[in-house]
């Protein structure tokens, strides 16, 4: 059963607002602050590599401006910045780096990112830094960019992080990857990486993040592969155990032509308490009527109804009642019937109304709710009124009014030759009534 796609999976542009928050984090080039020894980190790299020593001084310097912004005075820090940018030039390279990390740790913490990324940009530039305060700058720029909406500049600085990474990539870097192609909408590219992602968390015995999950899922659906999202949704209803991953399975169940898994799934997340919203409660509604459980579909929305998370409207009052029709449950569902009508301008309902009161056989009530549909107009099947009334006052002995009602009815093409049967045999009644009548007298 084809339903209404899962607003969750289909707003596709909310799937990925929490994993690329999530992954945004305080650029690791930073850990240089105040009170952490800068010097500890420049002994460790010059075993491999020759770099300029960050002097006292200057560290001092440093460290004072970090503090003032700390503090809550910006201005002041980055005022004490570029008292020491001014003597740039009896500086070092890695002074010089460390400066420009300073601009960018004060720059990212007031949410400046494209002056923040600027900065980092310099503090890679520079010769003369360790290569982890390189590696780990760049890494920390692909994330800045990620967080400033440029994406080509994510790909430019992983791209630069490959070239100088020698180590093995973390799962940080395939979801960043993954995160950067699914928003340029190169899904095939995003599915490749966080796939290598979950891989890479599978192999080490760790459960996968549920976004990347998340992720994962609507990339597949990007691509229409809906076989695919549907096993990422089976996996995250184990792994996390959401109601909206429940409900969100449901619908590709019924997406993907598996009616009766969908009926199991939307069923067990009924009775576990997961279906809270009208639009869960429709759809399971909806399920159970098209796997021809009317009468259950037709409680819950009745419930829903009666709970105020469905509104009382002539649309939900009816859909209870056609519920209740096709469950052979004609007079429960005259209730239902009675609220939609009121609840309408038009005479659609008092006219469904009315073949209920015929089919229950309560025949004055039959007249008046046809009589009330063809007063209020607005049908659109002005026959089955006339129909309908016609029937009720056979019914009623009223024998010229039927063939009179007949004869309106008649004018239809739609029931124009139903209306000639009826016409034929209410007069033959009729005939046969005054017949025996004369004959009592």
């Amino acid at each position: 059963m084809k339903l209404q796609p899962i607003a969750v999976i289909f707003k596709l542009t909310l799937f990925c607002s929490a994993t690329i928050s999530a992954s945004i984090v305080t650029p690791s080039a930073l850990s240089l602050l105040p009170g952490v020894s800068a010097f500890t980190a420049q002994a460790a790299e010059q075993k491999t590599k020759r770099v300029p020593a960050l002097r006292e001084k200057v560290y001092s310097q440093l460290a004072r401006a970090q503090k003032l912004a700390d503090d809550g005075d910006v201005k002041a820090g980055l005022e004490a910045l570029d008292s020491i940018q001014d003597r740039a030039s009896s500086m070092n390279s890695y002074e010089i780096a460390m400066m420009h990390n300073f601009y960018g740790f004060i720059y990212y913490n007031e949410n400046d990112l494209p002056k923040a990324i600027a900065a980092f940009e310099k503090v890679v530039a520079e010769e003369g830094i360790p290569e982890t305060l390189r590696l780990s700058t760049t890494f920390s720029l692909a994330q800045l960019a990620m967080a400033n909406s440029d994406y080509n500049k994510v790909i430019t600085f992983l791209d630069q992080w490959d070239a100088i990474n020698t180590k093995d990539k973390p799962e940080s870097y395939y979801v960043l990857r993954a995160q950067t192609y699914y928003q340029l909408k190169d899904y095939q590219q995003g599915l490749n990486y966080i796939t290598q992602a979950i891989t890479l968390s599978d192999s080490e015995g760790k459960v996968p993040k549920e976004n990347w999950l998340v992720l994962q899922r609507a990339m597949y659906y990007s691509l229409n592969q809906s076989d695919k999202v549907v096993k990422v949704l089976e996996r995250m209803v184990k792994l996390y155990n959401k109601p909206e991953y429940w409900v969100q399975l449901a619908g590709m169940y019924g997406e993907t032509g598996q009616e009766k898994q969908q009926l199991a799934i939307i069923e067990a997340a009924y009775q576990q308490g997961f279906l809270t919203s009208k639009s869960d409660l429709r759809q399971l509604a909806q399920v159970y009527l098209y796997n021809g459980l009317a009468y259950k579909a037709a409680i819950v929305m009745s419930k829903a109804i009666e709970a105020g998370i469905a509104e009382q409207t002539a649309k939900n009052y009816a859909f209870v009642a056609e519920a209740m029709i096709q469950a052979k449950e004609d007079a429960q569902s005259i209730k239902y019937f009675v609220k939609a009508a009121q609840l309408s301008s038009s005479g659609n309902y008092d006219q469904r109304l009315a073949q209920v009161y015929v089919n229950t056989e309560q025949y004055e009530e039959a007249a008046d709710s046809a009589r009330k549909a063809l007063d209020k107009g607005n049908l659109d099947f002005e026959s089955n009124a006339f129909v309908a009334l016609g029937m009720a006052q056979f019914n009623l002995q009223n024998f010229d009014a039927s063939i009179l009602a007949f004869e309106q009815a008649e004018k239809h093409k739609k029931s124009q030759r139903l209306a000639q049967q009826w016409i034929k045999y209410v007069k033959r009644e009729k005939v046969h009534a005054e017949t025996l009548r004369t004959a009592l007298l």
